[in-house]
């Protein structure tokens, strides 16, 4: 079955990735086999996984809480979910480009 998993790294950081077997990518990961981010980073752990129905769901799961800061990544971990829509990052509006000077 396909995976998003989060492994804990030892520098603390976190790695988001997908897989259809968990099991064998934790362990190449383990390995310094898997991502160039982990070999780096070793030894990792595994702190989260959810299963999903299709690879292509999971891809995207991955994809989506790549985008996402610590905290926010940190209360998933947790199961913590009610927190998660407050720990959305905030788009701002882009200031508007300065109008140029007219010339008469």
């Amino acid at each position: 079955m396909p995976y998003l998993y989060l492994l804990r790294c030892a520098d603390g950081s976190f790695y988001v990735g997908s897989t259809i077997d968990l099991g064998r990518r934790v362990a190449q990961h383990s390995r310094g086999e898997g991502a160039e981010y982990t070999r780096r980073r070793l030894p990792v752990r595994l702190v989260f996984a959810h299963e999903f129905e299709r690879i292509d769901q999971a891809y995207a799961a991955e994809k989506q809480v790549q985008g996402w800061g610590r905290a926010k990544r940190i209360a998933l971990i947790e199961g913590r979910f009610d927190l998660l829509p407050a720990l959305a990052r905030k788009a701002f509006p882009k200031k508007a480009a300065a109008e140029p000077p007219s010339v008469e």
